[in-house]
């Protein structure tokens, strides 16, 4: 049965996430993807991301941590329809949209 999540970012990850993979530290958007995102896309349900409090997000963690659920885990378009990101910053919602797309079209591409 799918069950919706929610992360609060600033929260339960970081309130200073930074970085695309693991050896950039220990807030990458390569951990946050892998210990966060795809634990609750696996439960099928609706996941809310809680992005304010944190003190930015820079492209390449948006980009590794959204664009690399398409690139590295396989998930296709139909994630957008599941994850719902709550912020008062209507730019991140655009760079994380963004992400995902572009990496279904590098997908495609191949």
């Amino acid at each position: 049965m799918p069950e919706d999540t929610t992360i609060d970012v600033a929260n339960e990850f970081s309130r200073w996430p930074a970085g695309r993979v693991r050896k950039d530290g220990r807030y990458s958007g390569e951990r946050f993807r892998q210990e966060f995102l795809v634990p609750a896309l696996k439960k099928q349900g609706i996941v809310t991301i809680k992005m304010d409090g944190a003190a930015g997000y820079g492209p390449s963690f948006l980009e590794e941590a959204f664009g690399g659920l398409v690139r590295k885990e396989g998930f296709n378009k139909d994630i957008l329809s599941r994850l719902k990101i709550e912020t008062t910053r209507n730019n991140r919602k655009v760079l994380i949209h963004e992400a995902i797309d572009n990496a279904i079209v590098e997908e495609l591409a191949h």
